[in-house]
């Protein structure tokens, strides 16, 4: 997290809600929104996911206090120049990090306040180094998933298995599972796409058991009162009783239900991010391993132990949802054979 800059570049302005509202042609009966609550609406008509949307909000932020709460609009292609620099030469943030805080100012600019901008140059633009993904072995795979246990164990198995991402798979419902086709349904997965992905064989009964287990927890909510799940767009609306139906209930639910009060009913969410990502840190360390291994470590592991089997680049796009090819061509050069797959002079020796 980028923390504003202590000094700012302009004058503190005595009104500090000014830079949220808007400060020209409006009336002050009218109340106009605030520029913050426009930005939301405009990345939810969008249909921009909602950790866009944070990001978003966090670095227009940080750029607005950069300025001294001066308004946006009366800002251009200087004062983002100099915040985007500031970011690469005062708080080192990565060059990932940079680009993220200027596709939230250019979605502001051209999308909420209408201000098209010339192209910016900026004075440090830091390049995105190219990484090679953290691959562990069939071994290691091994030695992390005897660490975990319950929910955590059978998450990492399916990433693994299955090649998904986290939030893919935590947000995976009952109805996306088909254990008769050994299918997966990944909906509204990165970029907006769906697709398919296999269950591994020798994870079906355990997920029958753990679905068995889930169900009988929804019966409990439901009598209790509960029992309802948060519907994906205006289906809550088209199908007002869609929420308390098995086939929408989350594969992997929250321990604990939370009050909606928009709704004004009781409902349970699926397990947190961070539960899998601390149990999955705790089990690297104690499998004794030196590679920064994280839960996308698993689906990388998927993707190259695929190709190490020697099935075609093409069908490891597909289960991996890759728009481009040539994303999915980068574990070709992180393949357990050395260099490039190159035989070593020295094994002639």
């Amino acid at each position: 997290m980028v923390h504003a800059v202590s000094q700012p570049k302009r004058p503190l302005r005595t009104d500090a809600s000014s830079c949220f509202r808007e400060s020209e042609g409006s009336q002050r009966d009218a109340r106009p929104p605030k520029l913050l609550d426009r930005v939301r609406g405009s990345i939810r008509a969008k249909h921009y996911s909602p950790r866009t949307e944070e990001s978003y909000i966090h670095w227009i932020k940080q750029f607005i206090f950069f300025h001294g709460k001066r308004h946006p609009v009366e800002m251009g292609e200087v004062e983002i120049n100099e915040f985007l620099t500031s970011l690469a030469v005062t708080e080192h943030v990565s060059a990932s990090t940079q680009n993220q805080a200027l596709s939230a100012l250019l979605f502001l600019y051209q999308h909420v306040l209408n201000k098209p901008l010339n192209w910016i140059q900026l004075e440090v633009r830091a390049k995105r180094p190219a990484r090679l993904p953290i691959v562990l072995t069939k071994m290691e795979i091994k030695a992390v998933l005897a660490q975990l246990k319950g929910t955590p164990k059978l998450i990492a198995m399916l990433l693994y298995g299955s090649g998904l991402r986290l939030t893919e798979c935590l947000e995976l419902r009952v109805k996306d599972l088909d254990l008769a086709r050994n299918e997966i349904l990944v909906r509204d997965g990165k970029g907006q796409k769906d697709r398919h992905t296999m269950i591994p064989e020798s994870l079906k009964e355990m997920l029958r058991v753990h679905l068995q287990r889930v169900k009988e927890l929804h019966e409990r909510d439901l009598a209790d009162g509960a029992g309802r799940v948060v519907l994906p767009g205006a289906l809550g609306r088209k199908y007002p009783n869609a929420d308390r139906e098995w086939g929408w209930q989350y594969v992997f639910p929250a321990s604990s239900r939370f009050f909606d009060e928009a709704a004004g009913v009781k409902r349970r969410h699926h397990v947190h991010e961070s539960v899998v990502q601390k149990a999955m840190k705790e089990a690297v360390r104690h499998a004794g391993l030196t590679k920064p291994a994280s839960c996308h470590s698993l689906r990388h592991s998927f993707a190259t132990h695929l190709l190490e089997d020697g099935y075609d680049i093409r069908t490891v796009q597909e289960l991996l949802g890759h728009r481009d090819v040539s994303t999915t061509m980068i574990y070709t050069h992180v393949l357990n054979r050395g260099g490039r797959g190159v035989r070593s002079p020295a094994d002639a020796l």
